[in-house]
């Protein structure tokens, strides 16, 4: 009968000398420690831990659409959803790039850019200063999965008297980021917050958006984080268009209000709006509020993505122009839901979610 014992038996027979106890000392070594594939793998959700790498966890769903989200920073690197009946018809739409070297090691920056990520800005404290979220560490809660149709990922950690889960779930046909902020202070929190997400595009004049018009729009910054490609006072700074100057005009400046006069707003140029409803007209008992859902466009690739906003107030939207070359070969924009203008207000034991979910329909 063979043994199931991974050593082996010995044979019949032969002497088999057992020593004294008192002659050899008893030793126990702890038991190796349990992987996160081991704790939380299964169909669909694998957990990479190699030796000098960030861990991450690939999310897949049964048409071979996947997500890649490094732990640590909580950072969404990788999105390559099926956009064409073809059996390799994968196509990644987020743009990534190394983080100047730097691996990850709070409060460092992680180890890439762009992607998918959260920023959020504590405007309670006088003294705060970019991102709450830069010396935070995430760490994996739980999983769940439906088949192989539905995945999910729950990341959670803590800012001061701040609870932070973050919820990556993917399907089929889109992926959602979810957030809770929880204050376990004993005073109310003022945040700005946002989820912001870089979008490759195949070339610089066949970017777009539509589904703004008629929506009131300023130019702002966006909101500090160690996720950006472009940093705040880099975004709004001014350019010349050079040989992209037709249909050009400057940008308003900050605190200017404007109304979206077309459908489908062109972003082969420079420029970082907020999408909200102004501050004056927040004060009417009746006002017009920005959209839940609007569609980013890649017309090089014929491809396009809607965008949908849970619980922020507010979109950001922003383009490199020319200066998307210091960066690569390739196109990018940064859009996704914010409540920037008007703050997200917690009160002691209460929370709030926010979510952002884009999906499509290529196939």
């Amino acid at each position: 009968m063979a043994s199931i014992l991974s050593f082996p038996l010995p044979k019949p027979g032969s002497a088999t000398v057992i020593p004294k106890a008192s002659s050899v000392p008893i030793t126990s070594s702890p038991p190796p420690a349990e992987t996160l594939d081991q704790r939380f793998g299964r169909k669909g959700i694998k957990f990479l831990e190699s030796a000098g790498d960030v861990p991450t966890v690939e999310l897949t769903v049964r048409n071979g659409s996947s997500v890649k989200v490094q732990i640590p920073s909580g950072h969404v690197t990788s999105y390559k959803p099926k956009v064409y009946w073809k059996d390799d018809g994968f196509e990644e739409v987020l743009y990534t790039l190394p983080s100047n070297g730097n691996s990850f090691s709070s409060p460092a920056p992680p180890p890439s850019r762009g992607g998918i990520g959260l920023a959020f800005n504590d405007l309670s404290d006088p003294n705060s200063k970019g991102s709450l979220l830069k010396t935070s560490e995430w760490t994996v809660k739980d999983v769940d999965s439906d088949s192989i149709d539905a995945v999910q990922v729950e990341l959670c950690s803590t800012s001061g008297s701040l609870e932070l889960t973050y919820v990556v779930s993917l399907y089929p046909l889109c992926v959602a980021t979810a957030v809770i902020v929880k204050n376990n202070g004993r005073k109310a929190v003022n945040l700005a917050g946002a989820i912001l997400t870089h979008f490759r595009m195949k070339g610089r004049s066949g970017a777009g958006v539509r589904g703004l018009k008629t929506c009131s729009y300023c130019t702002l910054p966006p909101l500090s984080s160690h996720y950006e490609i472009l940093s705040p006072s880099e975004a709004v700074k001014t350019e010349d268009p050079g040989f992209f100057s037709f249909g050009w005009e400057a940008e308003k400046k900050p605190g200017e209000w404007s109304v979206q006069g077309v459908p489908f707003t062109v972003l082969k140029h420079k420029l970082s709006r907020v999408y909200a409803a102004p501050p004056a007209d927040r004060l009417k008992e009746f006002y017009n509020t920005t959209p839940s859902k609007y569609e980013v466009l890649d017309q090089g690739r014929e491809l396009f993505f809607r965008f949908i906003r849970m619980g922020f107030e507010d979109i950001y939207l922003s383009s490199p122009g020319s200066v998307s070359r210091k960066y690569g070969k390739d196109y990018f924009i940064c859009t996704g839901p914010a409540s920037m203008l008007v703050p997200i207000i917690i009160n002691p034991g209460e929370e709030w979610r926010g979510a952002q979910v884009i999906e499509h329909d290529n196939l």
